[in-house]
């Protein structure tokens, strides 16, 4: 297949997968209300639900150099997508025991896929990293925009109540195994020859390395925040649970056009330290306006909190290939940073949740979201600077 082409089907099974990556999260915000009623589940069990998958991407995270060293990134991203399936399927179980257990696979499902992919855009696209990484992100919130706009009709339209929507996205994630499989059979890069490798520095002892894993853990604590509670404080201020859903939607759509800014910024400015301090203030202006601004402008409020989100996030995952010398090393980094990143992030939906129950309204949630975003302006501005692991 002529390299051109071979790109191309490259990139498209990277959308494909990221297409499914981030439904399985976000389909739950906007059923969190119908789930709480349906179980008696308090705020800090529901908080713990949105938690669990993210504390599976950090504990994937922290065991990806000992799964890689022994298997290429495409069975990886083949059983991440059988997993998926498989997880969702047993989260729609009858019984909590079955939700939070779903969750489980779910998280770890995902975990590898988010682990693999940036290795693999690295290895097979070291000349686009920014445009395919955008590319990527960018499929990750149309996902998750889709998911979340659906949820809710779905689950007014059809019986058996929010068990049928959160089983959904399991066809999804066949659709795209099948689609993986073939690829299980290539070795190395798209063209099929070797992958390159070369060597791992100690990342651990890396100040970089570091800083780049807090600017991904704390931007991810802000968006997992997002998806597991947005929903639930629109209802609070007023919103009906289809509108509250839709504009989760919203917010996430909206991040796909931040995400795809990125690339066009990053070819006119020397590195992405301006890009961190206006995604910052956006993000900052969004999440106040969420609790604090007239219901009138909840719209244009998430449209803002959207395009910072959105390209915070391709700036994180950009990072892990600016940011390493080598394929090797960018698996090394994205393992790093996503599994500790990804546990950093596990506190943020639990802790909401928490103080939400402890104060019974808004206003500290939002505060301890705020202090979030100023500190993750530091590790940001450090990591964007144009420098390179090994």
């Amino acid at each position: 297949m002529p390299p051109s082409r071979t790109a191309f089907w490259s990139v498209a099974l990277i959308v494909l997968a990221a297409l499914n990556l981030r439904p399985a999260v976000t389909t739950v915000g906007p059923l969190l209300t119908a789930i709480q009623a349906d179980l008696d589940l308090s705020g800090a069990a529901a908080g713990a639900l949105t938690t669990l998958p993210v504390l599976c991407f950090g504990a994937v995270g922290l065991a990806a150099p000992a799964l890689r060293g022994r298997i290429r990134e495409e069975p990886l991203l083949a059983a991440s997508m059988g997993l998926l399936a498989a997880g969702l399927l047993l989260r729609a179980g009858p019984a909590p025991a079955t939700l939070f257990a779903g969750s489980l696979v779910v998280g770890l499902a995902i975990g590898i896929g988010n682990v693999a992919m940036p290795a693999l855009i690295k290895r097979d696209h070291p000349a686009s990293i920014t445009l395919v990484t955008s590319l990527y992100s960018t499929a990750l919130t149309v996902g998750a925009a889709v998911s979340a706009a659906v949820m809710v009709p779905i689950d007014q339209a059809v019986a058996g109540g929010w068990r049928v929507p959160l089983a959904l996205p399991a066809l999804a994630a066949g659709v795209a195994l099948l689609c993986w499989l073939p690829r299980t059979r290539r070795r190395g890069g798209p063209d099929g020859g070797p992958a390159p490798a070369g060597p791992a520095p100690g990342l651990w002892r890396d100040r970089l390395a570091w800083q780049v894993s807090a600017f991904m853990g704390l931007q991810s604590l802000l968006a997992y925040v997002v998806f597991g509670w947005l929903p639930t404080l629109a209802q609070d201020r007023g919103m009906s649970e289809a509108d509250a859903g839709l504009l989760l939607a919203v917010t996430s759509i909206v991040q796909a056009v931040g995400s795809l800014l990125v690339p066009l910024a990053d070819r006119r400015l020397p590195d992405q330290r301006a890009q961190v301090a206006v995604v910052a203030a956006l993000t900052f202006a969004g999440f106040c306006g969420l609790v604090w601004a007239p219901l009138g402008l909840v719209w244009a409020v998430a449209v803002v909190l959207g395009l910072g989100q959105g390209a915070v996030f391709a700036l994180a995952l950009s990072f892990l290939g600016l940011r390493a010398g080598t394929p090797a090393i960018a698996a090394r980094l994205s393992a790093m940073a996503q599994g500790t990143g990804y546990l950093i992030a596990a506190a943020g939906p639990f802790a909401v949740g928490l103080l939400y129950d402890l104060t019974g309204g808004w206003n500290v949630p939002i505060l301890f979201v705020l202090a979030v975003v100023v500190a993750h302006l530091f590790p940001g501005l450090a990591a964007a600077r144009d420098r390179t692991i090994g």
